[in-house]
């Protein structure tokens, strides 16, 4: 038995009218969709509906999946404490997940549990179903910080453990859109609010889910988006079948997007099988992209994949051939940052502000070791992963003191603060940052600079290489 169905829903908490008193009148359209959800539910009788929430448990490398007989919680946090729930988990469908991601060494499971109360971003789909609906079970997931693709992924071996345990099955994909349409909303505007929930209104009513991994993670911090990696898990429970998608609301008038899209699945289809197609795509652009880099970044490709696979760092010598195209490698002294990303994301960066060695061939082979093996934020690089690594490397002009902020300019200069034995850098040019306000106080967070703490600012040039 497959996933009979999905529903892409919000949980805003004033749609609870003992939490709105009346303001929930404001999205009246969201509450008709939401019944229409709870309806359809009705109609499938699901044993188990699986809810993923931005609320629950969330770690940076683990989706985390409640474990135990089952959970309480109340929307006393929103002052109604009245409106409560006592959900039993579906403990066998929890343990298949589990024997599935310990044999594919999958990075899930239910340890690490913090909170067992229900968040409001699985009590408010509930609030709405249980209206209509009462025999089934729940299993609650969390997000994690991983990549798009691993949400995906994710969502494949939930699918796998349905089918393999022979469930009747709804999944609900929790998640508000983005936080900043209008002026007057909680977290203001931006232009990318209202760009991404357009987008995502039309891919999601598509069921064109290919396209969920073309909205860059930056893109996604401007647009302050709640529920995308919801979306992506749930998209990839559905992967390889057919899918009649609906929507049935959007609507923005709090300045926060709420969506709702319902989905039904149907047969089995080779060309839905969207994480391989993606993975494929990928990994040809991928293979151009190495074959169009520089002698720089050649050098720490093959520095980090000679380390990784076979424990040995590359002498000066292996670096050689690289030097004929770029003989200044060799002949100049600078130091210089090895970045490296996966999927969208960073999985380590590592560097030196002045040279530490002859030339900079050998400062690039040393950090680009370092970046993929001893960031201390991530976890060492694997040999599998090596064929999706994009890597850049910035060679650093030198430093020079500048008096204030306005001497700086995110895309040209990099910064570094230092405030007595304390130093934090941050690159030029980095996705995200926008702003010298957003600049600076980043490099004094890497730098464990507190605010108000007195500052020396410096700022770099350098030449990046791809």
């Amino acid at each position: 038995m497959s996933i009979l169905a999905a529903f892409m829903v919000p949980h805003p908490p004033m749609i609870v009218p003992q939490i709105g008193r009346g303001s929930e009148a404001q999205i009246q359209k969201t509450i008709d969709a939401y019944r229409k959800v709870a309806e359809e539910i009705a109609e499938i009788k699901p044993e188990t509906i699986l809810i993923s929430s931005p609320h629950a448990t969330m770690y940076a490398d683990y989706f985390h999946i409640s474990p135990g007989n089952g959970a309480s919680g109340s929307f006393a946090n929103f002052g109604a404490p009245e409106v409560s729930f006592t959900e039993a988990y579906d403990t066998e469908l929890v343990g298949r997940m589990e024997i599935l991601a310990q044999e594919r060494e999958f990075p899930a499971g239910t340890l690490g549990q913090r909170d067992r109360m229900l968040d409001h971003g699985t009590m408010v789909p509930l609030y709405f179903i249980r209206q209509k609906y009462e025999a089934f079970k729940v299993i609650r997931i969390g997000l994690s910080g991983l990549s798009l693709a691993q949400h995906y992924a994710f969502g494949q071996l939930i699918a796998q453990a349905v089918e393999d345990t022979g469930r009747r099955v709804v999944y609900v994909a929790s998640g508000d859109l983005s936080h900043k349409l209008q002026e007057y909303g909680p977290y203001g505007f931006a232009p990318e609010g209202p760009q991404y929930d357009d987008r995502i209104m039309d891919v999601c009513s598509r069921a064109a889910f290919e396209e969920l991994f073309d909205f860059e993670e930056s893109f996604c911090e401007k647009a302050a988006e709640c529920g995308h990696r919801s979306f992506v898990i749930m998209a990839g429970a559905l992967d390889g079948h057919t899918v009649e998608a609906k929507q049935l609301s959007h609507e923005d008038v709090t300045g926060v997007g709420y969506g709702i899209c319902t989905f039904h699945v149907g047969p089995k289809a080779d060309d839905r099988k969207f994480l391989e197609r993606y993975l494929d795509r990928k990994k040809q652009e991928l293979q151009w992209q190495q074959e169009q880099s520089d002698a720089y970044v050649k050098l720490a490709r093959k520095s980090l994949e000679s380390y990784i696979l076979s424990g040995r760092q590359i002498t000066l010598a292996d670096g050689m051939p690289y030097a004929e195209t770029a003989p200044e490698l060799t002949t100049t002294r600078a130091g210089a940052f090895v970045s490296i990303h996966e999927h969208g994301r960073l999985r380590g960066c590592i560097g030196t502000i002045l040279p530490t060695t002859d030339c900079v061939a050998e400062e690039i082979i040393q950090n680009a070791v370092s970046a993929s093996t001893r960031d201390p934020r991530f976890e060492p690089i694997t040999a599998e992963e090596l064929p999706w690594l994009e890597i850049n490397v910035d060679v650093l002009g030198a430093p020079e003191p500048i008096s204030g902020t306005d001497q700086l300019d995110v895309k040209r200069y990099g910064v570094i603060v230092t405030s007595g034995a304390r130093r934090g850098l941050l690159l030029p040019d980095l996705d995200g940052v926008d702003t010298v306000e957003q600049q600076v106080s980043i490099a004094m967070q890497k730098g464990g600079i507190r605010q108000g703490d007195p500052i020396q600012l410096e700022r770099f040039e350098v030449i990046r290489h791809t």
